[in-house]
């Protein structure tokens, strides 16, 4: 678990929501995991690390691939909440899964 989903998981722990499961497996044939999801409210969160550094999700192959990966999401019905460090060390990540999962 990187950094930025240890910073997340914190928050989500110290406001009272339920745990999420971790790399979850959400696609019945692909294996795509998401960092974190509430299958039961169809709710789940890519950490999105490296944004600044041109990282995988920001070169054309990885972002491509995702894309790939969050429309088949969506197409299934989850809410895809997609965060990188600034939304989570600002507190914008855990105010929104608050409104979200509490809503």
């Amino acid at each position: 678990m990187s950094d930025l989903e240890e910073d997340l998981l914190f928050q989500i722990r110290a406001v009272g929501l339920p745990t999420p499961e971790r790399e979850y497996r959400f696609h019945p044939v692909r294996r795509w995991r998401a960092d974190m999801c509430w299958p039961d409210k169809m709710v789940m969160v890519e950490v999105e690390g490296g944004v600044f550094v041109r990282g995988r999700h920001n070169r054309g192959a990885g972002f491509v691939k995702d894309c790939e990966k969050y429309n088949a999401a969506a197409e299934m019905g989850y809410r895809i909440f997609r965060y990188p460090a600034p939304l989570i060390k600002s507190g914008e990540a855990i105010k929104q899964l608050e409104s979200v999962l509490n809503g």
